[in-house]
């Protein structure tokens, strides 16, 4: 069983950047792929990034690439998604996600979401 907990979210002006986080608890963490996805209101959930369990793996939307860096700390079961250079369409609930396969679709277990409103 794992349990996450997404922060960092807020309001940002168009340019600025924000670094979201993933708090898991579970033992096993370290063995989990992480992703993470969002969801604007009217809009289909979509993939953001995904790590691998031991971050030698990372991928990303091609929306997103070039701008946002997915990281893992696994001592401190944390993931983390920086995300610079932030556009008003990068406006969404932002959710973290972790399976023991790294995929851009499905995964087992999801957080609450953390919302992201960046402004023109």
């Amino acid at each position: 069983q794992v349990q996450l907990v997404e922060s960092g979210g807020g309001l940002v002006q168009a340019g600025g950047t924000l670094r979201l986080s993933c708090a898991a608890s579970g033992r096993t963490f370290r063995t989990y792929a992480v992703g993470w996805f969002r969801q604007a209101p009217g809009k289909e959930r979509e993939f953001v990034a995904a790590i691998s369990w031991s971050g030698g793996t990372t991928d990303y939307a091609d929306s997103v690439k070039g701008r946002f860096t997915i990281s893992r700390d696994n001592a401190k079961n944390m993931v983390y998604l920086q995300m610079n250079s932030l556009k008003p369409e990068d406006t969404a609930v932002y959710y973290c996600a972790a399976d023991l396969n790294l995929s851009r679709g499905y995964y087992r277990y999801w957080g609450q979401g953390t919302q992201v409103t960046v402004s023109s």
